[in-house]
């Protein structure tokens, strides 16, 4: 259910008295489902807009690492500072898992907690909580967005000092990312040439994001990017940016969500589906499809073979790619088999 308050039922009448093209706003809600107006078009702005933030990543962007040594109490890693990674219960034996969040969020959003959870619960993980969030918390979606780059290159640095002092390999690295955290997964994913094992773009934002932008995830970030699609035309973009792309429930509403104004219930789910994926006795089987247009059009012609979205280990060197379809339930456990 979303909250309207009055403040910002005074910015939509306000918004609509702006000496812009209204078709340009959008309604865009954050993670707690309140509503922020955005205007979508940075070229045509009214004068008065949200200040930028500004954003030092090597200094702004916390790292919170959780292992079965500390699965609830972070150490905190910090880039040029070796003595916090050498001193901390890093090990570069164990595979590494970055989580990232997106807009209006900082390290603390629930995703995070669950996907640590989930990992530790079925090995010895490196888990990173990425915190991003003096730039996310902007106020301003367009600041925000602007700042996946930037966000991107702070999680590449400190993806160097651990290879620099603890010697991990990159192919032992997954970047798990929501939303514009997909886009700062992706951005992580270039400073590195794409030699990340797996890059997981969690229903990655629409909004200001289309195929091929330079700062858009893409499927060459990872040598394997995969995009769980929840809300794709609304909150999430609407066409594929992975190797392999689900769609689960056709990938722009979701059932249980009911109406879902704003669509943030459906955009959640990806998270929520990635999550339970780890470790799950139950899989969340998927149809390849012949092409995205079926999807769009909403059917599917199975073409090729089955695979399993998300999971753990994931579908890196099992030659998945293309477009999936797949059905859930309303409530968890949602995956089918």
């Amino acid at each position: 259910m979303f909250i309207l308050s009055i403040a910002f039922l005074g910015v939509l009448a306000a918004a609509s008295a702006l000496p812009v093209d209204n078709s340009n706003w959008q309604l865009v809600p954050t993670a707690d489902g309140r509503l922020h107006l955005v205007n979508i078009n940075p070229y045509n702005l009214p004068e008065a807009q949200d200040p930028e933030v500004h954003f030092e990543p090597e200094t702004d962007i916390g790292f919170w690492l959780f292992t079965r040594s500390n699965p609830t109490t972070p150490q905190f890693l910090r880039i040029n500072d070796p003595a916090s990674i050498v001193n901390s219960n890093f090990n570069p034996a164990n595979p590494t898992r970055f989580t990232i969040h997106g807009w209006s969020n900082d390290g603390s959003y629930p995703m995070n907690n669950a996907i640590r959870d989930r990992l530790l619960a079925v090995g010895d993980f490196n888990v990173i909580t990425v915190d991003w969030g003096a730039a996310a918390l902007n106020p301003s979606y367009i600041g925000a967005r602007n700042s996946v780059g930037a966000a991107g290159f702070g999680v590449g640095r400190m993806i160097d000092e651990l290879i620099a002092h603890r010697g991990v390999d990159v192919n032992s690295i997954y970047l798990i990312g929501f939303s514009l955290g997909a886009h700062v997964a992706g951005n992580a994913g270039k400073h590195h040439g794409g030699r990340i094992n797996t890059i997981i773009a969690l229903d990655p934002a629409g909004p200001l994001f289309s195929a091929g932008q330079a700062d858009a995830v893409s499927p060459q970030d990872g040598l394997y990017v995969e995009t769980i699609m929840s809300n794709a035309g609304l909150l999430g973009i609407n066409v594929p940016l992975g190797q392999a792309n689900f769609y689960p429930n056709g990938g722009r509403s979701q059932p249980g969500c009911g109406t879902d104004i704003g669509g943030s219930c459906a955009h959640a789910r990806a998270p929520q589906f990635y999550a339970e994926s780890i470790g799950a006795s139950v899989p969340f089987r998927s149809t390849r499809c012949a092409s995205h247009d079926e999807i769009l059009a909403g059917v599917c012609t199975p073409s090729g073979p089955d695979a399993n979205m998300g999971g753990q280990p994931s579908n890196f060197g099992r030659g998945v790619n293309g477009i999936f379809f797949l059905t859930t339930n309303g409530d968890a456990p949602f995956a089918r088999g």
